[in-house]
């Protein structure tokens, strides 16, 4: 069921590792080893567990052939037999391969589709929903370029989000989400449909991106604002032209040389991002029987607020709490991605 060699051989990583970390590894290598720590410590746990169980139930097994514990080895033996399924299970579960950038922070970016001035407005109200998210499981979150409509829409909006799985919680949003509902500027009453489109990347750190800085066009802009005191803000915004893929990143907090961090690394994550695509298209089978390619393309949900219904087109869902939903309430539908995604995931390593 198990490979033998398998299992030790992640318990030898995971206590390689270990033996590193309390040797003090060196300054480069200390953030990579504890993110591959803390992956392999569930692991480690789960054939820690499913071997114990093992062992007790031959233990019990052994001690059939005594009459005077018979009786006693009998009751163990049923126990621990009905307990080993849902030991092996979880085993199987933890062995399923990991996305190596689950564990990083995420750059979300937000923008208006098909659906004037409604769709700009249903992109405010997706970053709400992702900001009340993040908020409620105590991420933090980093506006990193937002650019708003007269009525209070959204032009665009970039945000930055650091904190435990942050990336392995919102991966799946990536894709087009579809609204259905009576626009404020709709005087007929009528429901129209508008959409917006949601990209989740996972940050990059600056040894898995080669940028040559003669490949890059880097502006400073006058920061937009409200008005009041914005309109006296300095030359602070900047924009970064990657010139080889035509990527344009912009960020406009007060600090011109905080701004330009930023932005690098909001490029950084969308050339990782182009790279792990790249890397996967090989792979387009075992992507079709996922949940989802994460293709900004794909329509992936729909919030009809008439009948207060949010479907997930991807999984078959279907949600009558629209306004729970909406206040940042996500856990029940990424729950059931996720446990769609790992479900896809073991039928391909049993297949």
């Amino acid at each position: 069921m198990f490979a033998p060699e398998t299992l030790d051989q992640i318990i030898g990583r995971f206590e390689y590792i270990e033996a590193r970390l309390a040797a003090g590894a060196a300054p480069g290598e200390l953030a990579a080893l504890g993110r591959e720590h803390a992956e392999l410590r569930p692991v480690v746990e789960r054939i820690a567990a499913w071997r114990a169980a093992q062992a007790a139930r031959d233990e019990a097994q052994a001690l059939l052939d005594d009459p005077e514990m018979r009786a006693l080895a009998e009751e163990e033996l049923a126990r621990l037999e009905a307990e080993l399924p849902a030991h092996e299970a979880a085993l199987r579960l933890a062995l399923v391969p990991r996305d190596a950038a689950d564990a990083r922070p995420a750059i979300i970016e937000i923008r208006p589709g098909t659906g004037g001035e409604e769709a700009s407005l249903f992109a405010a109200d997706l970053m709400r929903m992702y900001q009340r998210y993040a908020e409620a499981r105590g991420w933090r979150v980093q506006m990193v370029a937002q650019a708003d409509t007269d009525l209070g829409g959204l032009r665009e909006a970039v945000l930055r989000i650091e904190g435990e799985g942050v990336f392995a919680r919102l991966k799946f949003e990536s894709g087009v989400h579809r609204v259905q509902r009576v626009p404020v500027t709709e005087s007929g009453g009528r429901i129209h449909t508008s959409a917006a489109t949601v990209a989740v990347l996972p940050e990059a750190e600056a040894v898995e991106v080669s940028i040559d800085p003669s490949e890059l066009r880097i502006e400073t802009m006058r920061a937009s604002g409200a008005g009041g005191q914005h309109v006296n803000t300095t030359d602070s915004a900047v924009r970064i032209t990657h010139i080889p893929s035509g990527i344009v990143v912009t960020s406009s907090e007060k600090s011109q040389h905080q701004n330009r961090a930023i932005a690098m690394d909001v490029l950084r994550a969308r050339l990782f991002d182009m790279e792990r695509r790249r890397a996967t298209e090989s792979r387009a089978d075992a992507r079709r029987a996922q949940v989802g390619s994460g293709d900004r393309s794909e329509r992936i949900r729909t919030y009809n607020f008439p009948q207060g219904r949010v479907t997930d087109h991807r999984i078959n869902l279907t949600l009558y709490r629209l306004d729970t939903v909406m206040q940042g309430d996500l856990d029940e539908v990424i729950d059931a991605l996720t446990a769609a995604d790992q479900a896809a995931k073991l039928a391909a390593m049993e297949g």
